[in-house]
């Protein structure tokens, strides 16, 4: 009979079948090759995942992915992630657009320690799986180069889905962003937050500084959490933010004067000194309880939080971009960014280094300036489409 497997997170997962374990993995290399100390799957993913612990927000993405195929393996394929081969993750990709049963596998958000958790809220969307492609296959590969599995199966898949998809996709713009009347509802949102005990006091001086971060260095998440204050550097009388950004990248961006007003407010009203210094170990962003840091999940739920009563000032007089402002994530603060100084007018190989996109055409889908002409040609050249006998 078979061994009914548990759908629990990563950390509450035991196996103690070595034909589910991963230890004799069909698809195992030989031991010689072995670069990572790990004779289970188990063991092998959490040393792919542990290389993303200076970047949170990318670690939880991975985690997530890797943890709902180690369980579908266990518990819908009866073998272990180790002898995955292509068939199984074309049935794999299948799952995530439709996870059966339902019952088993989905169910509503709870913490990772609640009895009811489950692995799924509900089916995958296709960009979602897209995502989880992209995940599996960064760890897939790692375990190839750390000699742990023989081959990436998910190669070929991740291939071919990523060529259709690029031929079937026209050349989309960036559209995730506030323009310039939703990003006044939010400074409008941030200015008008109480400020009558130092707790409000605390938390609008960081609102403040949030709002500034996000429109003039365009960070990801993930970094306002990982980097601290000693980030800011000065060179040669000018001052930059250092970054550690995707992919472990090193970066600077540079720093300009309304930035570091900002800066030295937040600062001071930290009691701290109006600039940091080098070997300052003061996080970016501070909790309300103490000094740590926030994390990239807090400072998302507090910009939904801001985003929500943003959207409350435009119901009236822009309902639809006030249901724009609601969708709104952290990340678009780094897409308002981004395209602000495109329309600024800074010269283009300049707005690239500050996103720190290696590809000049990623910084491209931030330029709306052709659209904008063409919607104006069209609006000029008007066509009757009703009788001029009407």
């Amino acid at each position: 009979m078979a061994t009914f497997i548990p759908l629990s997170p990563m950390e509450h997962l035991q196996l103690a079948d070595a034909s589910l374990d991963g230890s004799q993995g069909s698809n195992r290399a030989p031991l010689a090759q072995l670069q990572i100390a790990a004779r289970t799957d188990l063991e092998a993913v959490r040393s792919f995942l542990d290389e993303y612990s200076g970047s949170p927000g990318t670690q939880r993405i991975y985690t997530k992915e890797c943890e709902r195929l180690l369980l579908w393996a266990l518990a819908e394929r009866r073998k272990p992630l180790s002898s995955l081969n292509r068939q199984d993750f074309e049935a794999y990709l299948e799952f995530l657009g439709d996870p059966q049963p339902a019952e088993r596998w989905c169910g509503p958000r709870r913490d990772r320690h609640a009895r009811d958790w489950k692995p799924f809220v509900g089916p995958l969307s296709e960009s979602a799986r897209i995502t989880a492609l992209a995940a599996l296959n960064s760890m897939m590969s790692y375990l190839v180069d750390a000699g742990y599995l023989g081959g990436n199966p998910l190669g070929l898949i991740r291939q071919r889905r990523r060529k259709a998809a690029q031929a079937s996709m026209p050349d989309l713009k960036v559209e995730r962003f506030l323009d310039e009347e939703m990003w006044e509802a939010l400074n409008a949102v941030v200015e008008a937050l109480p400020r009558d005990d130092s707790s409000e006091q605390d938390h609008y001086e960081r609102a403040r500084f949030i709002a500034a971060m996000l429109m003039m260095l365009a960070p990801r998440a993930g970094e306002l959490e990982t980097h601290g204050m000693n980030s800011f550097r000065e060179v040669r009388g000018r001052w930059w933010w250092y970054v550690l950004g995707k992919g472990q990248k090193a970066a600077r961006v540079p720093v300009p004067d309304d930035m570091l007003a900002a800066l030295r407010r937040y600062r001071l009203h930290l009691g701290l000194s109006p600039m940091p210094s080098p070997t300052e170990d003061t996080p970016l962003l501070l909790s309300l309880k103490g000094r740590r840091p926030i994390t990239a999940r807090r400072l998302n739920q507090i910009l939904k939080d801001l985003f929500a009563a943003a959207a409350v000032r435009l119901e009236a007089t822009a309902p639809h971009k006030a249901e724009k402002l609601r969708k709104a994530s952290a990340h678009w603060g780094r897409h308002t960014s981004i395209t602000a100084k495109v329309d600024s007018g800074i010269e283009r190989r300049y707005v690239q280094k500050d996103a720190r996109h290696e590809d000049a055409r990623t910084t491209s889908l931030y330029v709306h300036e052709d659209d904008e002409r063409w919607h104006d040609e069209a609006q000029k050249h008007r066509l009757n489409w009703r009788s001029n006998k009407e």
